[in-house]
């Protein structure tokens, strides 16, 4: 295993310096935060899949298509799905409108009172999401070093940190750009091919599988709705995505670098249930689908290969995990904590918090992520609370302010409380990993916001035409002196 070893650590040796090189271009609030704005498609293509792509769709889609044969790559590919839907349909608006936060925009189209109970709401959502990410730090640790979950979450936890502290958004870009690359040597060029051969080639496989592991609707219609329900829509509304789409140097960049990075997503959900597959035949009895992951790794890669593929692993987990993290403490300072002080940045306007409040966030955050992932055990709960909360309350104001002139403040509030409020006593009554309380939390965000929308007096004509100036990309120019585009 040395030669294992050695990749890994050169790896995390590389992350750390890409922290520290970031650090030196991370000068002002719009470089820490959304690296100034000035991402080239293919730079915003490697980040937005790797940010995505995170352990759950590594190792997570093995482990179900371990467990239903293709049809487990629906929860990756419905991810694919939320991307290209967010690319195609919104990005350029979003991208137009020169914000640092879901919670400003809501400010921006309802007039200023949306903000606050939606940036709780986020900022819940995004630290539950890096908790999950940093989780699964221990499992890729233990195969690597037989290493205690606590000092392999601790380990895990303190490297992402560090570099997302030192350099912000800069740092994150440059190692996801090398996480993108390692990921898609080591999973597609590497895994894949490697699994199906060890496997017998497909033929062997469909020989010794039922017939239903090549089923693409195996995994049930109820399942793959909800997945859409989850995972699509939350593509189009989280604060970890958004804030990569606000790294775009152009409207273009932010649609068509998107595009691509959904197209591979929808590559790499196939390629994780075509693995998973293969390690059921070679494995028929392992005691957890997502140890088909590691257990096909440890026992079926040539040495240095094994190290390449576990540092994929590693980096899926990191890019998610720094993305999150970023998200969660980019909200809790400007949407939580400057508007408790009664400051509210509206983009590119005056600039309160500058680099050292952001960095300081991103610590703080860091070190309770640390924390909470130590305390927690279970992350398919921690996850599905993260997204239900997240899809039940804010999926209906974000995007009916997006699509629909007659929502109003009133209106918004009212949704987010109810469908957030919804969410959690369903999932109180039926259970975290029901699907009930995502459905009817939904249902009851979309009534209410209707409903009082109409009720009350329609926005106002003067907010209303702030927001369509921001949304032809007339408003709010960032101020700050930036250097010329990055088109790498």
């Amino acid at each position: 295993m040395a030669v294992d070893y050695a990749v890994i650590i050169v790896y995390l040796a590389g992350m750390l310096a890409m922290g520290w090189w970031g650090m030196r271009r991370a000068k002002s609030k719009s470089e820490f935060l959304v690296a100034g704005r000035r991402l080239g498609p293919w730079m915003y293509s490697g980040t937005m899949a790797a940010i995505v792509l995170g352990g759950a769709s590594t190792i997570g889609g093995v482990g179900l298509g371990y467990q239903y044969g293709l049809s487990g790559a629906w929860m990756v590919f419905t991810i694919g799905l939320g991307l290209l839907a967010l690319s195609v349909f919104f990005s350029a608006r979003i991208a137009r409108l020169k914000v640092y936060t879901v919670s400003e925009m809501l400010d921006l189209r309802y007039g200023g009172r949306a903000g606050l109970i939606s940036g709780v709401v986020m900022w819940a959502y995004t630290l539950m999401l890096a908790v999950t990410s940093t989780i699964a730090y221990a499992t890729i640790f233990d195969v690597l070093f037989d290493m205690n979950r606590t000092v392999a979450i601790i380990l895990g936890g303190a490297i992402v940190v560090a570099y997302s502290t030192l350099g912000g958004m800069w740092s994150i870009t440059l190692t996801d750009m090398v996480q993108f690359v390692v990921k898609t040597i080591g999973v597609l060029l590497l895994l894949l091919p490697i699994a199906v051969i060890k496997a017998g080639g497909f033929s062997e496989m469909k020989a010794k599988l039922p017939t239903e592991y090549f089923d693409p609707l195996g995994i049930g219609g109820e399942t793959i709705f909800t997945y859409v329900l989850i995972y699509t829509f939350g593509m189009l509304i989280g604060q970890d995505i958004w804030q990569r789409v606000f790294t775009a140097k152009s409207d273009r960049t932010a649609r068509w670098g998107g595009t691509v990075a959904g197209t591979y997503c929808l590559v790499y959900a196939i390629a994780g249930a075509v693995i998973g597959t293969a390690a059921k035949v070679m494995y028929p009895n392992l005691p957890s689908a997502d140890a088909a992951f590691a257990t096909i790794v440890k026992d079926e890669l040539p040495v240095g290969v094994r190290g390449l593929v576990l540092a994929a692993a590693l980096a899926a987990v990191m890019s998610t995990s720094s993305g999150a993290l970023i998200a969660c403490a980019t909200v809790a300072n400007n949407d939580i904590w400057s508007r408790l002080r009664g400051v509210v940045s509206r983009g590119g306007g005056e600039e309160h918090d500058e680099v050292k409040g952001n960095r300081v966030f991103i610590l703080i955050m860091g070190v309770a992520v640390i924390a909470i992932a130590i305390a927690l055990n279970n992350v398919v709960e921690a996850l599905t609370v993260a997204y239900n909360l997240l899809v039940g309350g804010l999926l209906v104001p974000i995007l009916g302010g997006l699509l629909w002139r007659r929502g109003t403040a009133a209106g918004a509030l009212a949704s987010v409380a109810v469908g957030g409020l919804a969410v959690i006593g369903l999932m109180a009554s039926y259970g975290i990993l029901a699907n009930e309380p995502v459905y009817y939390g939904l249902l009851s965000s979309l009534v209410v916001y209707v409903i009082v929308s109409l009720a009350t007096k329609p926005t106002d004509a003067a907010v209303l035409a702030a927001w369509r100036h921001r949304l032809a990309g007339r408003g709010a120019e960032n101020t700050e002196t930036a250097p010329e585009p990055v088109t790498t």
